[in-house]
């Protein structure tokens, strides 16, 4: 058990919880003493301060930083639920959903990132037009990028892959509705070989860059191209830095 300890703390959401877990003593000390000087704080005051206890302790330990609004609010949220009285199976629903959407995030640490058609236009203005592409779209989502590809360049053979069941599922009946050609697999890209397509596409997170390049350095054909969305490979400066919208993300291009 000591052993793998360490590796369990370095998942996420179980040191989110922890840090919500030290911080509930904590705030129950401020409001004793809070108590003892006459205030009477309620249920939502206890809420509030133990969200910025455990919002600054995120900061302190090193978290990405949308955790910080997450632990901010959850304690609020709970109260809040709570007082809704709402029936258990409405929780259950909404929880069944969410473990639908977001799956292994907490392992991943890569949220649904929805992009859209402008960075779609760019990913196809920088295929080469050769005929008999192989392109892929790590972590689909819900379809948008591989739809659009595969009606852009019939001759190409467009796959999108998604780890959360109901992206993948949704991505499915989209592409059966309008007879599109693009396919969509459930797994996890890590498990793919990058030398199998001409271009790969990635709108992941800050969290997942490394180990994404990593990969590609190894299994990437030269002359084959990796973008991703937003997020920069620190190793590496991109060949290629398109903005896409005004004010928005960039996407990055590199070739091998």
């Amino acid at each position: 058990m000591s052993l793998r300890l360490p590796r369990l703390l370095r998942v996420p959401i179980l040191r989110a919880a922890l840090i919500q877990a030290g911080a509930y003593p904590v705030t129950l000390m401020l409001i004793y003493l809070l108590a003892t000087l006459g205030l009477k704080p309620g249920l939502p005051d206890v809420a509030v301060v133990q969200g910025v206890l455990a919002a600054l302790l995120t900061v302190r330990y090193g978290l990405a930083r949308w955790w910080r609004p997450i632990q901010l609010l959850f304690p609020l949220a709970l109260v809040g639920a709570s007082a809704l009285a709402l029936p258990p199976v409405i929780y259950l629903i909404v929880f069944v959903v969410l473990v639908g959407l977001f799956w292994s995030t907490y392992r991943t640490q890569v949220p649904l990132y929805p992009s859209g058609p402008a960075v779609w236009a760019a990913v196809e203005a920088e295929l080469p037009a050769t005929p008999g592409l192989r392109l892929i779209d790590i972590g689909s989502g819900m379809g948008g990028m591989a739809l659009h590809l595969a009606r852009a360049r019939p001759d190409a053979q467009v796959t999108g892959i998604e780890l959360a069941p109901l992206p993948w599922l949704y991505s499915r009946l989209r592409a059966a509705l309008a007879g599109s050609r693009a396919r969509f697999v459930r797994g996890d890209y890590e498990q793919l070989h990058f030398g199998d397509y001409d271009m790969v596409f990635a709108y992941l997170s800050p969290a997942a860059m490394s180990g994404l390049w990593a990969k590609a350095e190894v299994e990437m054909r030269p002359g084959s191209l990796l973008m991703s969305y937003e997020f920069e490979i620190l190793a590496c400066p991109p060949v290629k830095t398109i903005v896409t919208t005004e004010h928005g993300p960039s996407l990055y291009v590199w070739r091998f």
